[in-house]
């Protein structure tokens, strides 16, 4: 059905009614009122909430720099609590280079300038041998913070934070999902989190590469399981927004797609014991979802195609497997040896292969054959 097309008034209104959703306000702080703040608590840097804090020494002596040859900054932006306290969503490097100057960021020592190439006889000092007329005009630079206040629309709040962060900062689709759902519910992130430490499952699929690791892909192919076991039908061919809009489905606090915690925990982890057995059995130990060879010797390379094809297929059987029946699991296991070299699933894998057909092929594949065990 064709949607209608929104008249100018109804367009206008629709815009003007979000705009009144947000209340916002700003307000100059200087470096040190946001320091006392941070200290007593009333501005609140939660380092998971934010932009992974990845600025060199560098960087951060050049920031300084900038604050003392009084050079324009970007604004920071906050978020007004309900406890009148003020969180920060936008704005940690900056900060942080403050405090880390300053000798106030846990665990680090205080920050030596160094690479300023503006005023190079910078280079070498810390805040404690600066002239004291540096230390006092370093303390009353400001900045400009852009608050969002309390009682503005939670939605409005979160895609707000959710732009921010899919600028310019080179973050993982994951990082920036975890960073900003929390703006509208936190349990559907924190449950994915949890799972990706599940023994079953972080042993399958321990060949991804460390970086890959350290830019949250596991929770993502931990999310990319879910969206695409229920709302497999809802996607396209971009898995960045399709996975994104699934996350955001789950967390509308006003609008929440169903899902039962206590339920999909179970699917998912008996999933992955399957999947571990299966592996042991073929003698690929946690090589079983990456590719083989042409004579299926298995490489040590993680695959998420076969990840998506072996996994979501067993959902057709998953409730029927019992992992105490040694002839049921030799079975599934000869499926999945098959299918590696099998034409009929190599085909829809591979470079270009993301769209809807070819990953119903490779789901399909499995879902059918580990089908058969049970007929």
């Amino acid at each position: 059905m064709v949607k209608r097309q929104a008249s100018s008034d109804e367009l206008i209104e629709a815009v003007d009614r979000r705009i009144s959703g947000g209340r916002t306000r700003s307000i100059d702080f200087s470096f040190n009122e946001l320091a006392d703040m941070h200290e007593s608590g009333e501005l609140i840097i939660d380092p998971d909430f934010q932009r992974v804090f990845r600025w060199s020494e560098g960087a951060r002596s050049r920031f300084i720099e900038s604050l003392l040859l009084e050079l324009p900054i970007p604004p920071i932006f906050l978020i007004e609590t309900d406890e009148r306290e003020y969180e920060l969503i936008d704005g940690l490097q900056r900060i942080s280079s403050f405090l880390h100057f300053r000798g106030e960021v846990e665990g680090e020592d205080a920050l030596v300038l160094s690479e300023c190439d503006i005023v190079e006889a910078l280079n070498g000092r810390t805040y404690a041998n600066l002239p004291r007329a540096l230390q006092i005009k370093l303390k009353r630079s400001y900045v400009r913070a852009e608050i969002l206040r309390k009682g503005s629309d939670p939605r409005l709040r979160y895609y707000m934070f959710k732009r921010l962060n899919t600028g310019g900062a080179p973050l993982s689709m994951q990082e920036v999902r975890n960073a900003t759902i929390r703006l509208l519910s936190n349990d559907f992130n924190h449950f994915i989190m949890g799972l990706s430490d599940d023994a079953d499952f972080a042993d399958c699929i321990s060949t991804i590469s460390s970086t890959a690791s350290d830019r949250r892909f596991d929770e993502e192919l931990v999310l990319r399981f879910f969206a695409f076991k229920n709302s497999m039908e809802d996607y396209r061919h971009d898995i960045a927004d399709f996975l994104t809009a699934y996350m955001e489905g789950v967390s509308d606090p006003l609008e929440p797609l169903s899902f039962d915690y206590d339920q999909e925990e179970q699917i998912f982890r008996k999933t992955f014991k399957v999947i571990r057995r299966l592996g042991e059995i073929l003698g690929y130990g946690s090589r079983i979802l990456g590719t083989v060879s042409r004579t299926g010797v298995p490489r040590r390379q993680f695959s998420v195609f076969h990840y998506e094809g072996i996994a979501l297929g067993l959902q057709r059987v998953i409730d029927r497997v019992d992992l105490d029946n040694e002839e049921q699991l030799a079975q599934l296991a000869q499926v999945v040896k098959i299918g590696k070299t099998d034409q009929a699933f190599l085909q829809a894998t591979g470079g270009g292969k993301n769209d809807r057909i070819s990953l119903a092929t490779r789901v399909g594949y499995f879902a059918e054959r580990f089908h058969g065990v049970f007929d």
